[in-house]
């Protein structure tokens, strides 16, 4: 019987079975490493957000952190998509369903899963339940957030560096708090650096059914906007729809920033990556493997657990060789980073 679940936190750095898709029409993969027969051998399964795997963001990152167990610990794994304008009850049935199924931990990816989870996991004691940026009380839960503000402040020294019409743009993918830390950081971080940038913003949509983090031609059109207004560097938090934050830079030739993962890594956006300065990071495949890990190791985490830049949770990326060539913003980032940590300079999330 493997053991049940505590957190140990890891700095920045599943396939043949079919899973029974749940009644509300999710669809699964399954990994597989061991005695097939072995009930007890099932691990980590993730519910994806909106935008599912392939948004070379924010759930690709959740992902990673899934395949990282599955090969570290050789258990069946399981990844489900969400569906189009699903309900709170339809999440709630695919979290119960992987529960009842034996997966542990359970992980739903992004804040829309709270009301689920907190309903699942009193259902299911015995089985540790973990949930990315929002907190959910209970005894079982983990609850995996990140300092996104902080990271985000570092691409708004980044973007204050590399403008030359001294304007720049935000893009979020729809209008909730989560996305407000990005923008707020963003802003502090461009406003620091120089006051004399300006901050264009817009939110694609004002709720998650209406695509903003699902939709590229949304991200797009909002961009191109932003760009015929003079921004000449694009940050976008907005998932999915950041891909088409991403094309439309590449194709007026202007800087894109990116978020959650190394953007300019993905094989997905290799077309566009010289146009990627940077990424504002989360390490959201480190915190979905720790939460396996702990399950593997008998200490259920519990709680909140917050990655900052101070544990190296959050960060931002330098892989584009571009980046070094933008006077002063390697030396700024690395100051910004410094107050950061220590204390002095503190980052708004509003």
């Amino acid at each position: 019987m493997r053991r049940i679940s505590r957190l140990t936190r890891v700095a920045v750095g599943v396939a043949s079975l079919a899973l029974a898709a749940t009644a509300c029409g999710g669809t699964s993969s399954e990994g597989n490493s061991g005695d097939e027969g072995a009930k007890d051998d099932k691990g980590l399964a993730i519910a994806y957000d909106i935008g599912g795997k392939g948004d070379q963001s924010f759930n690709d990152a959740a992902y990673a952190g899934l395949q990282r167990a599955q090969k570290e610990f050789g258990y069946k794994t399981a990844d489900i998509e969400p569906t189009e304008g699903e309900t709170d009850a339809d999440k709630e049935q695919r979290l119960a369903s992987l529960a009842k199924q034996g997966y542990n931990p359970v992980i739903g990816v992004g804040f829309a899963y709270g009301p689920a989870m907190k309903a699942v996991a009193e259902k299911y004691p015995d089985t540790t339940f973990g949930i990315v940026d929002s907190v959910v009380e209970g005894k079982n839960v983990a609850s995996l957030v990140f300092a996104e503000n902080e990271a985000s402040y570092l691409a708004g020294v980044a973007a204050a560096k590399a403008t030359k019409t001294k304007t720049v743009g935000f893009v979020g993918g729809v209008d909730v708090p989560l996305i407000h830390k990005f923008e707020a950081g963003y802003k502090q971080g461009v406003q620091d650096t120089d006051p004399k940038v300006k901050v264009l913003s817009q939110y694609l949509t004002q709720t998650a059914e209406e695509g903003g983090f699902s939709s590229p031609d949304k991200g797009r059109a909002a961009a191109e906007g932003q760009i015929e207004k003079k921004a000449d560097v694009v940050y976008q938090a907005a998932g999915l729809s950041g891909q088409g934050v991403i094309e439309a830079a590449a194709k007026a030739k202007v800087w894109a920033i990116g978020v959650d993962s190394d953007q300019y890594k993905q094989e997905a956006l290799a077309a566009y990556k010289d146009h990627i300065l940077t990424s504002a990071l989360k390490d959201i495949n480190g915190a979905v493997f720790a939460l396996a890990k702990s399950v593997e190791d008998g200490k259920p985490l519990t709680g909140t657990q917050t990655f900052d830049l101070k544990s190296d949770g959050v960060g931002l990326s330098d892989s584009n060789p571009k980046f070094a060539e933008v006077p002063g913003a390697a030396d700024a980032v690395a100051k910004a980073k410094e107050g950061i940590v220590d204390g002095s300079i503190k980052v708004k999330t509003e």
